[in-house]
């Protein structure tokens, strides 16, 4: 039995009911921590991952782009 997904608004995409944040990549959590914690929430079914520009300077973004 995988996670319930819901949909995300009108755009017709389905999204997990729980998210990774990551603000802390690049800054708190190393590179290689970040992929672990990624792959561990993947894993679990998450598809939705909070990041922004601004979480350490740009970094968090690179780091999931991956």
């Amino acid at each position: 039995m995988g996670m319930r997904m819901q949909s995300f608004g009108r755009t017709g995409l389905l999204v997990s009911p729980v998210s990774i944040g990551t603000m802390e990549f690049g800054s708190k959590v190393s590179e290689a921590e970040a992929y672990r914690l990624l792959g561990t929430a993947i894993d679990a079914g998450i598809n939705l991952v909070d990041t922004a520009n601004v979480y350490a300077g740009g970094r968090s973004e690179e780091i999931v782009a991956g």
